[in-house]
C-alpha cells in the first residue's frame, strides 16, 4: 500500500510534488489513467495521480478526483495538491477528496490542513492572504488568468467560493510561536479546514509537526492541502518510510560530453556518492563498462551510470569537442565530416547495449 496518495491536477505539479518526496527516500510515481492508479497503488511509497482536471468544470474535476480517490485505495497521509497560485477547482476537488475518504473511515476524524506556501517559489501566506513575491493574488497575472482566473487572495475565500466546509485561519504570530502554540490553536478551531500562513519552510516544519502530535495524541485523520512542499514536510513528521527497503538503485547513460555536463556529474559524486564508469569512445567495450558497474552496485552505489570519457583534443581549426564522435573522429583524421557519423553509432549502440543490460542485470528502480 502506498505510504501517501497525492491527488494533482496538472502534470508539472505532480511530477514536481513526486521528486519532493523522493528527496525523502520514498519511491514516488506519477499516473495518470485509472488503470496505472490502480497498477500502481501497492507498488510504490508515494503515489501521485494527476487528473488533469485544472481547467475542467467543477463538478467534471470533483468526478475525476472522485474516482481517482476510490480506485487507489488507502493511504496513512492523503493529500490534494494544488496550484501554487490556487487557479482551478481547490475547492471542488477537496470536498471530492474528504467525501471518498469519509465514506471509506466514517469512524474517522477527519480535518484538512490548507497549507499553500511554497517559500522557495515566493508563495507565502500572511493573514490568510496568499502572495506571489510579497504581491496579493488578485493584484497578479492569475487574476487575468483566460482559463480560470483568480479572484480572491484570501485562501479561505478561494476554496469557500466552492467548498462546503468550514473554514479557519492560523495567523503567522501562532505559528511563529511553535508546535506547542500551533497544536493549541488546532485544538481550539472548530472548523473542517483550516489554512495555516506561512512564510518559509520551517513554517511548514512547524505547522506539520504540530499536526503529527495531533495525529497521534488526538487520532485525527488529517488531509493536507498543498501546493508541493507542506505535505512532503508533513510525511517526514509523520515518520513515514519507504515500505520496501533501502531506496532504489537509479542508473543514468549519460551520452554528453560537454565541460558542463563533465562539472555536473562531479557534483553527484560528491553530493550523491554517484559512480561513473567512462566508456570509452575510440574503443567503446559494454563489457568492461558493465563490469565496473556491478562493482560499484555490489560495494552499495545507490546513484550509479555510465558516461562518456573525453577524447583527445581536436587539432587547431578542426571539430570542436561538442560531441564524442567528433572528438574520436576529429584526433584521429583531422576531420568529422565522413567518419564522425560512424563514430557516433558506434558509441550509441555501445551506450545501448550497456543501458539494456544493465536494466535486466541491476533492477534499477530509475533510469
Amino acid at each position: 500500500m502506498a505510504q501517501v496518495l497525492v491527488i494533482a491536477d496538472d502534470l508539472t505539479g505532480s511530477n514536481a510534488t513526486g521528486a519532493l518526496y523522493a528527496r525523502l527516500g520514498l519511491r514516488a510515481v506519477t499516473v495518470g489513467a485509472l488503470v496505472q492508479v490502480e497498477r500502481y497503488a501497492d507498488r510504490v511509497d508515494v503515489l501521485v495521480v494527476n487528473t488533469a482536471s485544472r481547467h475542467r468544470l467543477p463538478h467534471h474535476a470533483a468526478a475525476a478526483v472522485r474516482a481517482a480517490a476510490g480506485t487507489a485505495g488507502a493511504a496513512p497521509l492523503i493529500v490534494k495538491r494544488v496550484d501554487s497560485t490556487l487557479r482551478g477547482n481547490p475547492g471542488s476537488e477537496l470536498d471530492a477528496l474528504v467525501d471518498v475518504l469519509a465514506a471509506r473511515e466514517p469512524a474517522a476524524r477527519i480535518r484538512t490542513l490548507a497549507v499553500p506556501a511554497f517559500p522557495d517559489a515566493g508563495r507565502t501566506t500572511v493573514g490568510g492572504l496568499h502572495l506571489v513575491d510579497g504581491v496579493p493574488l488578485t493584484r497578479t497575472a492569475v487574476a487575468r488568468d483566460p482559463f480560470d482566473p483568480v479572484r480572491h487572495s484570501r485562501v479561505a475565500d478561494v476554496l469557500g467560493a466552492q467548498s462546503r466546509r468550514s473554514t479557519d485561519e492560523l495567523a503567522l504570530d501562532v505559528v511563529e510561536r511553535g508546535p506547542d502554540a500551533v497544536a493549541a490553536a488546532l485544538r481550539q478551531s472548530p472548523a473542517e479546514t483550516v489554512v495555516c500562513d506561512a512564510t518559509e519552510n520551517g513554517h511548514l516544519h512547524t505547522v506539520a509537526r504540530a499536526a503529527a502530535r495531533l495525529a497521534v495524541e488526538d487520532r485525527i485523520r488529517w488531509v493536507a492541502l498543498d501546493s508541493g512542499p507542506f505535505g512532503a514536510a508533513l510525511a517526514g513528521e509523520l515518520g513515514l518510510r519507504p515500505a520496501g527497503g533501502p531506496p532504489a538503485r537509479i542508473l543514468a547513460v549519460v551520452g554528453s560530453v560537454t565541460e558542463r555536463t563533465r562539472t555536473q556529474l562531479s557534483r553527484t559524486e560528491t553530493a550523491l556518492g554517484a559512480r561513473w564508469a567512462d566508456l570509452d569512445p575510440a574503443a567503446p567495450d559494454p563489457g568492461a563498462v558493465l563490469a565496473r558497474l556491478r562493482t560499484a552496485a555490489a560495494e552499495g552505489a545507490t546513484v550509479l551510470g555510465v558516461r562518456v570519457a573525453p577524447g583527445p583534443p581536436a587539432p587547431a581549426g578542426g571539430p570542436t569537442a561538442g560531441s564524442a564522435a567528433e572528438s574520436v573522429t576529429g584526433a584521429a583524421t583531422g576531420t568529422a565530416v565522413e567518419s564522425a557519423p560512424r563514430a557516433a553509432a558506434r558509441i550509441l549502440r555501445a551506450l545501448a547495449e550497456i543501458a539494456r543490460r544493465a536494466v535486466v542485470e541491476l533492477c534499477p528502480g530509475g533510469l
